[in-house]
């Protein structure tokens, strides 16, 4: 029909017309019954664009987005703004060419309504920058007829000599035509491979990507000269979608907008406002009847759902889909995943062995036994009085679970473990970057950031206006020392904020504490101990929630005042400042339980007071491992849940709904628009913007320190990492395919800064757990009275041993407990936890001999653990190579192939060039022998004779 041939989804190039809307025409006097019978003959146009995955023609593949905000007329009646960039002298010349863009047409508005001038600066910085976007060749389509009113989009292609063009600047490696076999195990390595294969085939996902390749392409540095070398069979899909958005991301930051002055990328546009937002779209939705299968779909089937937990992850499928970088991530979060199984195995043998061997403990047996009638003095001044070593029983046979030679195993165990998991990451690196064809590949320097870029404008200015002759300016460390104070004030000034924090916890306990010993019956004053532990802990787990929100605001904001020159730069200097504040922030309580709590006591009749009025906490007489068991725990399981999980749940869904709720209220009454099925670009738009992996890796880092540094104190927290790392995984692949709009495909070749600072927490674990197990637990202890002073070789008597005798008539005036006849009778000695002196001895409760051999047996074992455990790693880590032998001949395997392709290449041109000389004399002989009739009835032979082919 002709109707249809008018009205039908085909460029406006070829038919020598713009684009419009149906309602324009209706204005110009089109019979509505006519349209509305037009409408239910022609083809459904968003259909055939695929609903914005193509351009209005149906063919050229949408690879980016530009969005921008526009004031619309008081009517509410503007024309579609659906524009082709082009130039119709050029087109009409050269169909296949991209268009130069020497003239931009774009579609008046009915009636141009009166915006301010901040709306009509921003529309002549976009008209320039997309001019520009198409002279560098992109082709661009302007869509404003959607149903997110106020809001425009532009949709951008990238043709295939553009692709090329950047792949050859980017040096992208590319598959060739040349295909290779991957060596192969033989005998019994592969009998053994085989066998897993079968047994692991139900937890591997069904993604074609995932499965084990016995050939592989050779892969070069894509070169337009050399595209012999490629498969190009299919021009279409020998760019993926993700490496086509990297292209023109790539075009997008260095094209330059300079109506303001100075030169602005794409990042400048977006943070200047002149731009609301940039991204390239998602494959197509993922869930829905009569969805066309694409690579979002399988990713939200094979790995962003629960229900496939138990399988490995479709990495390939990932970093395909999102780049290098993000694959990088959640290979790295299934490594150290499944990493965390033997180590929460080993940590559950431990645990039950501190289980089964509690009833077998003499020194908690010794402290439960109420025949010892051990009369313990007093924990707090006035109130509190005395009591029975037996009321502690609980406390000391929960310490056994933790506090058992076992622990000290699990240490050095897990500090091996943090080795071997850093070697085995790397490993599996080198193997990721084999595959994914990043050997050798090295990131380059970054276009300079748009901050910086008006900071230097900002410079040069100053000094054009003092009338001086300027080279191209850069910021030196004059310019930004102000921000580096700033910085150093602003971290010192957020420490001291933690450390306050945790001091005021403590002035809570200990007034609680003393509160509760007055006003608790005498069956509560037991569980004191327990239920102010417990409070105070959750109170330090809300505070560590909420400045780990602030700490990442002030944490972006310093980094944002230093004016970085590269994202790079920013981020590394962010993840820095961020993981200092939020290290200091989670650990610092659990610091204080491990290694002050207790020691800064003093001793009855001369205890150490704050503000002259609270007596400093004393550990139980089980020690202080358990308490910190319990504050490892809660601070631990309490951020997992809350922060990471209900966090990371909860926050994208409330952000969505409002942004639902506020494009609703916007949204027209119209019934036809209100049916109209959204663009992709629609869709995408309403997603939440991709926020960068630093949150995601900091978790982790965080988690990992838990698991590690702690880790004699608490051996189970393997084994709630990896049921938190279970759901973590799923949770943030289904963010990111459901959430998020696409990010930009980054290549990376490593997880960067943030191996750094793995390998700095591995080895600060070891330091820790040395003192842990030294001071805080009672290990060293147990083996000097072991060793020194048990007269059978036993244990009996430790308890006895470790407390020192106190008389009550020491007290200082105005301390001694009000009720001394609270236990039923009067007491004439109390004991403390200490090794002093006895009240008859003539240097009475001064530090006695054990405590200074004690003390020394402590430091000994902090420096040989430290030594030895430290050795082993370093062991560790030389022995397991970094790249595995496979790998490396693999790599060796490709150049050497390489170098035979450029061979035969070389020898091919050779070849030829002797057959045209030899075709050459050939001809040259024939023509000189015919005779000049026949040269005069054939001279187009003859002329023949001296053309050969130069196109090969």
């Amino acid at each position: 029909m002709k109707v249809n041939k008018k009205y039908s989804c085909l460029p406006a190039e070829e038919k020598g017309i713009h684009i419009i809307n149906i309602r324009a025409i209706e204005d110009i006097g089109y019979d509505q019954h006519e349209s509305t019978l037009l409408n239910s003959l022609s083809k459904n146009p968003d259909a055939d664009c695929k609903y914005g995955l193509y351009f209005r023609d149906g063919k050229r593949k949408v690879d980016y987005i530009l969005v921008y905000h526009y004031k619309k007329s008081s009517s509410g009646r503007t024309l579609t703004r659906r524009v082709h960039h082009n130039d119709s002298s050029a087109r009409s010349t050269k169909q296949d060419q991209p268009l130069p863009g020497k003239g931009v047409q774009l579609e008046m508005r009915e009636s141009e309504p009166h915006v301010d001038y901040h709306e009509d600066d921003k529309r002549f910085r976009r008209e320039e920058y997309e001019g520009n976007l198409v002279e560098a060749g992109l082709e661009l389509e302007r869509d404003e007829d959607t149903k997110i009113h106020g809001v425009g989009f532009v949709k951008i292609h990238a043709p295939w000599n553009v692709l090329c063009r950047e792949a050859e600047f980017l040096k992208l490696k590319m598959p060739t035509k040349k295909m290779y076999q991957i060596n192969q195990t033989h005998g019994l390595l592969q009998k053994i491979n085989s066998v897993i294969q079968k047994i692991t085939e139900p937890i591997q996902p069904k993604v074609a990507e995932h499965k084990p390749q016995t050939v592989k392409r050779l892969s070069y540095p894509f070169s337009r000269e050399k595209q012999h070398l490629f498969d190009l069979s299919d021009r279409d899909s020998f760019f993926d979608s993700k490496t086509r958005s990297t292209i023109v991301y790539e075009i997008l930051k260095r094209t330059t907008c300079t109506k303001a002055k100075y030169s602005m990328g794409i990042t400048s546009l977006l943070a200047n406002g002149v731009y609301s937002a940039a991204y390239p779209l998602h494959d197509g939705d993922y869930e829905g009847e009569n969805v066309e299968p694409n690579d979002r779909k399988l990713l939200c089937e094979e790995w962003a759902s629960y229900g496939v937990f138990y399988k490995y992850q479709p990495i390939d499928l990932v970093r395909k889909y999102f780049g290098e970088k993000i694959g990088l991530y959640f290979a790295w979060l299934g490594v150290y995943t499944q990493m965390l199984i033997p180590a929460s195995i080993v940590g559950i043998i431990v645990f039950l062995y501190g289980c089964a061997t509690v009833d077998e403990n003499i020194p908690s047996m010794e402290m439960c036994d109420q025949r010892n009638n051990i009369t313990m003095c007093p924990l707090c001044d006035r109130t509190c009085s005395y009591w029975k070593m037996s009321s502690a029983c609980a406390t000391a046979r929960a310490s056994h679970l933790f506090d058992n030679p076992a622990t000290v195993f699990f240490s050095v165990f897990m500090a091996l473990w943090a080795a071997t998991f850093m070697e085995h990451w790397k490993r599996k690196q080198m193997r990721l970057n084999y595959r994914w064809d990043l050997t050798g590949f090295e990131e380059e320097e970054d276009h300079p950031r748009a901050e910086y870029e008006a900071k230097v404008l900002e410079k040069s200015l100053r000094k054009e206006h003092k009338h001086k002759e300027t080279d191209k300016e850069k910021l030196t460390w004059k310019d930004r020392f102000p921000a580096y104070f700033t910085n150093f004030v602003g971290i010192i000034f957020m420490v001291g904020l933690t450390f306050a924090i945790v001091f005021g916890v403590i002035i809570y306990r200990i007034s609680t504490a003393a509160a509760l010993a007055i006003s608790s019956t005498p069956s509560g004053r037991s569980s004191v101990r327990v239920t102010v532990t417990a409070t105070a802990v959750i109170i330090n787990l809300v505070v560590i929630i909420i400045l780990d929100e602030v700490y990442g605001c002030i944490a972006r904001w310093l980094t944002q005042i230093e004016v970085p020159k590269t994202d790079k730069n920013f981020e590394d200097r962010l993840i820095f400042k961020a993981f200092l504040l939020k290290f200091v922030n989670a650990y610092t309580p659990i610091f204080y339980v491990a290694f002050f709590k207790g020691r800064f006591v003093g001793r009855p009749g001369d205890y150490v007071y704050i503000f002259h009025s609270f007596r400093m906490e004393e550990c139980a007489p089980g020690g202080c491992l358990m308490e910190l068991c319990i504050q490892l725990s809660i601070i631990m399981l309490g951020k997992q849940l809350i922060q990471n999980n209900l966090f990371e749940i909860g926050i994208p869904k409330m952000k969505k709904f409002i942004r639902y709720m506020k494009l609703k209220r916007r949204r027209s009454l119209d019934h036809e628009e209100h049916m109209k099925k959204k663009q992709r670009y629609e869709v995408d738009y309403n997603l939440e913007p991709f926020a960068g992996l630093t949150p995601e890796y900091m978790e982790m880092i965080i988690q990992f320190g838990f698991v590690t540094l702690f880790v004699a104190s608490f051996p189970l927290a393997p084994l709630f990492a990896l049921l938190n790392n279970i759901i973590e995984i799923r949770l943030d692949a289904k963010k990111f395919v459901t959430e998020l709009r696409r990010p930009v495909a980054v290549r990376a070749k490593d997880i960067g800064i943030w191996y750094n600072i793995l390998r700095g927490i591995g080895k600060l674990a070891v330091i820790i757990n040395a003192f842990v197990i030294s001071f805080t637990s009672d290990f060293i202890p147990r083996l000097v009275y072991l060793y020194m002073y048990s007269e059978n070789g036993t244990m009996h008597g430790f308890v006895n041993h470790t407390l020192s005798s106190f008389n009550v008539s020491d007290f200082q005036a105005g301390t001694a407990p009000n009720d001394p006849m609270d236990l039923g009778y009067e007491v004439q000695i109390c004991r403390y936890k200490d090794y002093r002196e006895p009240p008859w001895s003539e240097n009475k409760y001064d530090i006695s001999k054990d405590f200074w051999a004690v003390l020394a047996a402590r430091l000994a074992f902090v420096i040989v653990f430290q030594n030895l455990v430290m050795f082993m790693s370093d062991f560790v880590d030389w022995i397991i190579p970094d790249i595995p032998k496979d790998i490396s001949q693999q790599i060796h395997k490709e150049k050497v192939l390489m170098v035979e392709v450029f061979m035969r290449e070389e020898q091919g041109k050779l070849q030829m060039l002797e057959t045209w000389k030899d075709k050459d004399k050939k001809k040259g002989e024939n023509c000189n022998n015919h005779s000049p009739r026949l040269s005069r009835s054939h001279s187009g032979s003859l002329s023949s004779c001296h053309s050969y082919p130069l196109d090969v």
